[in-house]
């Protein structure tokens, strides 16, 4: 299925906005994080997943009110409780969040909730279910997510320096790092916290907009072989329009399908699905606005050198 046909739109043209789009989100993400860090040591807010401390669902008899229950949390002298709806609203149920307490028990930590609950809020509830995570398994789980990260994004610049040449593996970590840091500072600017299910989007945004990339690569290093009295702003360029259907298509639905899981998908899925909407939105732009033109920057680098311009004699994929 192809949507658009004969587009000619100057994608390169056009890549000095690119550039502004990219360095406006890139800045504003980077010193909201420095602001986070200079708050609280840290980035981005953290989760319990990474900080420790303690969550508990709770089912009320009534609808309950996050505000008051953070009011009683204070009360208590439980400091930065984050109370959320969990599931659906109807069920009555809150999902609260505790930091590191000096006792970091679990049945220190229920005890505590409970006694907040009873003594400073006005409505039947029930403990659901506790889960506590110590602050050396956090530290640790912090440690392991960004060291996945790394070692996909070197993982793939290997894949891509084997089947392509380097400075197509240069090009699309570079992208995928773009959107990767775009994705955090969304999340630093809307003061989000950051929890093992966003790591996971994240690993998942990694995949994907490496995908999307090798593909307008793919269709570039196709045209190299056929065209190669064309310049290659003009290889670039086709090539991006030749793929945009495919990308329109393939980005449009799975974004759609990820937006319907931010509204629809309730308080425990947000920072998840938030990270999913930005990161494809910010991964399939960048295959075109980042990646490609990359190639077409890195071109211009050694001609003003006087070296050789080896990206027409690409290596043929292994079969």
């Amino acid at each position: 299925m192809e949507l658009f046909r004969n587009v000619n739109i100057d994608w390169l043209g056009k890549k000095w906005y690119f550039l502004g789009f990219s360095l406006i989100f890139s800045v504003a993400g980077i010193i909201s994080m420095g602001m986070h860090w200079a708050k609280i040591g840290s980035p981005v807010p953290l989760g319990v997943d990474f900080r420790g401390g303690t969550q508990v669902q709770v089912q009320f008899q009534n609808p309950p009110d996050a505000n008051a229950i953070r009011q009683a949390m204070q009360a208590e002298g439980i400091k930065d409780a984050n109370p959320v709806t969990y599931d659906a609203p109807e069920k009555r149920e809150m999902l609260i969040s505790m930091p590191e307490q000096t006792d970091t028990s679990v049945d220190a930590s229920r005890s505590a909730i409970m006694s907040a609950l009873h003594d400073h809020y006005n409505n039947p509830f029930t403990i659901a279910k506790v889960e506590s995570v110590g602050p050396t398994v956090g530290h640790q789980l912090e440690k392991q997510a960004g060291l996945a990260t790394l070692y996909s994004l070197i993982g793939m610049l290997i894949y891509l320096w084997f089947r392509f040449e380097l400075i197509y593996g240069v090009a699309a970590v570079v992208a995928v790092f773009h959107d990767t840091l775009i994705t955090i500072g969304f999340f630093a600017l809307t003061n989000q916290e950051i929890s093992l299910t966003v790591i996971a989007a994240i690993l998942t945004l990694v995949g994907y907009s490496m995908n999307d990339t090798i593909v307008v690569f793919d269709r570039i290093r196709e045209n190299l072989r056929l065209s190669r009295r064309e310049s290659l702003s003009e290889v670039v360029n086709r090539s991006i329009n030749q793929t945009l259907s495919r990308t329109v298509l393939t980005s449009g639905l799975t974004f759609l399908t990820v937006l319907a899981l931010f509204v629809f998908g309730g308080q425990v899925l947000k920072g998840f699905s938030f990270a999913l909407v930005v990161g494809i939105l910010i991964g399939t732009y960048s295959s075109i606005a980042v990646a490609a033109p990359m190639l077409v920057a890195y071109q211009d680098w050694r001609a003003a050198r006087g070296k050789a311009v080896v990206l027409p004699a690409a290596k043929r994929a292994k079969s």
